[in-house]
């Protein structure tokens, strides 16, 4: 088994007026898998209060997924650019 570790590739984390905090955070992995076939981990998060408000991410047994309140839905990953915009757009959507 090759041990090779994840390659941090994006990592930002804001804390915005009123205390909300918004991080992103991307891994390349080093190789890819059928729940991670894009080869990438990551864990998008926007909350307040220690509340997930919106979160992106792709834990083991899971896959693309995100949630967006309480509601938990899949995510179909296009690239990293299309993550972080979509993202950004449901951090807008519910007030951030």
């Amino acid at each position: 088994m090759n041990h090779m570790k994840a390659r941090l590739v994006f990592h930002k984390k804001e804390v915005l007026a009123g205390g909300a905090i918004v991080e992103m955070v991307i891994w390349h992995l080093p190789h890819p898998d059928p729940e991670r076939p894009h080869g990438l981990k990551y864990r998008l998060y926007y909350g307040r209060g220690g509340e997930r408000l919106v979160g992106y991410d792709n834990e083991r047994g899971k896959g693309d997924h995100k949630h967006v309140l309480f509601r938990e839905s899949p995510y179909r990953f296009v690239s990293i650019e299309e993550l972080v915009a979509d993202f950004l757009a449901d951090v807008r959507r519910v007030g951030g």
